[in-house]
């Protein structure tokens, strides 16, 4: 009784998916499980880091907070789903422009917390973006690029009046 699984069906990146899963799968696990979608990284499985951030109907969650049966019926956008290769979403190539990263490991979550935010408030002052970026960890930056990046974005969205583009590329 306790192992049956649950169907459960997402839009992921602007592709239908479903899926039969454990009741008690987390999301994180099954983007990245399930899916095959590794851009979504687990740093500590208890909420505290936020490498897992991704955009559910819109809204910047920690996956691993949520079970997968939670985002039933969900849009989800993984940092897989903002841009390509030759077509990066603004806040990739501010990243790249303004180097925003180092180890790379947080930069997923931190992307997709930044557009979560960007989404709530496309103009935030440098202490809006700390705020807005708050629940996600990176332990390498000290973050003043991670802002002067998400900066960048947020003018390069407003003069675009661009919002999240999926690729819709077939992974699966």
């Amino acid at each position: 009784m306790g192992n049956e699984k649950v169907n459960v069906t997402v839009k992921i990146n602007g592709n239908e998916k479903r899926a039969e899963v454990e009741p008690r799968t987390l999301l994180a696990h099954f983007i990245r499980d399930n899916l095959g979608l590794t851009g979504t990284h687990i740093g500590c499985d208890t909420s505290q880091c936020g490498a897992c951030t991704v955009l559910v109907d819109g809204q910047a969650v920690k996956s691993c907070t949520l079970l997968t049966v939670q985002a039933d019926g969900s849009e989800i956008t993984t940092v897989e789903g903002l841009g390509q290769v030759g077509n990066l979403h603004p806040m990739q190539q501010s990243f790249w422009e303004k180097h925003g990263l180092q180890c790379g490991y947080c930069t997923p979550g931190v992307m997709m917390a930044a557009v979560g935010l960007l989404q709530q408030n496309p103009n935030p002052s440098d202490e809006e973006i700390r705020e807005g970026l708050e629940g996600v960890i990176c332990r390498c930056t000290g973050y003043q690029f991670i802002v002067d990046a998400v900066k960048h974005a947020a003018q390069l969205m407003r003069e675009t009046e661009a919002e999240v583009q999926l690729v819709g590329e077939e992974r699966l």
